[in-house]
């Protein structure tokens, strides 16, 4: 008798085996998201350096439908793709920005499943830093040579005032155009050294992700998708 019972228990444990690796193989027709793929994301909520901390969760909607070869949908518009802040660093003086750091955690499939992925930010409002962290202005080296150019701009927008005089009045540029030339280039002069003086005291700037902002973010491996 108790042999039966172990041969009856023996064959139940297949025939449960059988049914979930069946059951297992039905549900496992997956469509694969290569690498490289371009996600566009819209952020759900602001995510700034100025309130935001380390571990606070954000999520964001795909905007471009992922589809196969034969049109299949493997990701629909709207999916939510959900992550938080890995790391953030606060502006200082000296013009020194602010640094924020995300982390793409997992997309939630149609069916409700959560498929981890890793995810690169590659185009944004903001700059991109060398190790993926986004910024406005990296220090003063960068904001002294801003003000340069801001300068320079400022010099060759008097001379082509004093030049653009001529085309009511010819000859008389050749008076105006160097006046102008002189005083765009004192202005410059004076704006770089003014701001550039002022940037040793000021602040970097905060990186804000306004709620509503695109991001696009570029799928780092490949991902599985369960697809029905």
């Amino acid at each position: 008798m108790k042999k039966i019972f172990i041969i009856f228990l023996l064959t139940l444990f297949t025939i449960s085996n059988a049914c979930i690796a069946g059951t297992f193989k039905a549900d496992a027709k997956t469509k694969r998201i290569a690498s490289g793929t371009q996600f566009q994301l819209e952020f759900l909520q602001t995510v700034s350096t100025s309130s935001g901390n380390e571990g606070d969760f954000f999520t964001a909607a795909l905007k471009n439908e992922l589809k196969t070869e034969n049109n299949t949908v493997i990701l629909p518009k709207g999916s939510v793709i959900r992550g938080s802040i890995s790391n953030v660093k606060t502006s200082k003086r000296f013009s020194r920005g602010a640094m924020l750091y995300l982390d793409f955690d997992h997309v939630v499939t149609p069916n409700g499943r959560q498929i981890p992925l890793d995810l690169a930010v590659v185009r944004c409002g903001d700059k991109i830093y060398y190790d993926g962290g986004l910024y406005k202005n990296l220090g003063y080296g960068e904001a002294v040579k801003e003000n340069y150019e801001k300068g320079v701009d400022i010099t060759k927008r008097s001379t082509n005032y004093g030049l653009s005089v001529g085309d009511d009045h010819p000859g008389l540029q050749y008076l105006t155009t160097p006046f102008c030339a002189i005083g765009g280039f004192l202005g410059g002069i004076g704006y770089w050294t003014g701001q550039s003086v002022a940037d040793m005291f000021r602040k970097g700037q905060d990186v804000i992700i306004q709620k509503g902002e695109n991001l696009t973010v570029q799928l780092i491996n490949p991902i599985d998708i369960p697809v029905y």
